[in-house]
Formats: C-alpha cells, sequence, structure tokens
C-alpha cells in the first residue's frame, strides 16, 4: 500500500478514490480513519462509505464509544478486543455506546461479521492493531482550522473540554505516531476567501 497523500479543501473526489483505490481487490477490508479533531474524519468517512461500490460498508463512530472526555484511548482499545477480532472470527462484535447526555454507559451494540467495516475517530489505528486486511487513512488540518471547526460543530458543548481533549491527542500521537502507519493521507486546507 502506498502512502499517498492527497490535499483537500473539503472532502473531494480525489481522497475517496485514493481509500477506494487502497481497498480494490481486500476481500474485507477494515478501513480506519484516524486524525485529530476537526480534520473532517467523519465527513470522509460518510463520502467513502456513500461512493463504495456495492453494499455500502458498516460504519462505526468512535464518538458513540468514547466513554466520556477522558476516554480517548480506552475507545480504541476496546473495540480492538470486543469488535474487531469476533468480527474477523466469524462472530458477533460488540461496544457498549456512550450516553453522552447522563455521562454513563449507553445501550449494547452488536455487529454481525461480513462485509466491510470502517471506524473512524480520534484514536481509530488502534482498533486494527494485529487485524489483517486493514487501511489506514489519516486525516489532518492546520489545527487552528480544526479548532475552529470542532468548536463551530458543537455549539459550544466541546468548548469547556478543547484543552482536555488535545491533550489526550497529542499523548496518543507521541506514543503511537499514528500518521507514519497510514496508508492514505489526506490534508484539509482552509477554505478559499469568496471573490
Amino acid at each position: 500500500m502506498s502512502g499517498r497523500e492527497v490535499g483537500v479543501d473539503r472532502v473531494a473526489t480525489a481522497s475517496v478514490g485514493a481509500v477506494l483505490e487502497q481497498v480494490r481487490g481486500v476481500r474485507r477490508p477494515l478501513v480506519l480513519i484516524d486524525g485529530p479533531s476537526g480534520a473532517g474524519k467523519s465527513t470522509l468517512a460518510d463520502a467513502v462509505r456513500v461512493a463504495w461500490p456495492g453494499s455500502a460498508p458498516r460504519l462505526v463512530r468512535l464518538d458513540d464509544v468514547y466513554p466520556g472526555w477522558s476516554g480517548l484511548e480506552r475507545a480504541g482499545a476496546v473495540l480492538a478486543r470486543t469488535l474487531v477480532p469476533p468480527v474477523r472470527r466469524g462472530g458477533v462484535g460488540r461496544w457498549r455506546r456512550w450516553d453522552w447526555a447522563r455521562a454513563r454507559p449507553g445501550a449494547l451494540e452488536r455487529l454481525r461479521p461480513g462485509g466491510p467495516l470502517i471506524v473512524e475517530g480520534c484514536g481509530a489505528f488502534v482498533v486494527g492493531d494485529g487485524a489483517p486486511e486493514v487501511v489506514r487513512v489519516w486525516v489532518d488540518a492546520p489545527d487552528a482550522l480544526r479548532k475552529r471547526r470542532a468548536l463551530d460543530r458543537d455549539d459550544g458543548a466541546y468548548d469547556a473540554f478543547w484543552e482536555l481533549w488535545e491533550h489526550q491527542w497529542r499523548r496518543y500521537v507521541h506514543r503511537t505516531s499514528p500518521e507514519r502507519r497510514a496508508d492514505v493521507r489526506v490534508r484539509a486546507v482552509p477554505d478559499a476567501p469568496p471573490r
């Protein structure tokens, strides 16, 4: 697999095409979309899913799994144990949703085996540690752009937690060097100014 880098303003056809090129010929692909908060991971995951040839892959968002604002690394480790190995062996993968409104564990989710799977979110590369047929996609953006996007997206709910999350994110990057393991790199750039 190549370490191909694709620069994008928004999710562009080129970045989706680069991901689909990596999964061509892979029997049961696991696509992991990782990168910092506000970089565009969710948007890219949605676009890849829509453009996927044949049946759309299942999509698991780490935002649904993080056990609270201090749970960045824990979510990936949980899915690496309870989701990917069972599904790869032909069993049912499981994980527990996080109920953000009540700040406590939520519903138990189940995923049957078969077909491609996309997992997206900060720390997603951990989910595929040791798994075969993994395509790792790294999505990044300039710090100021991603902070603006993240805080605008959540209408103030994220503001008080930005520094806590960034600290966890930087610790994860320092410990695991995820960008070096990427098969595809997508770099968002600021929107062009209006003319």
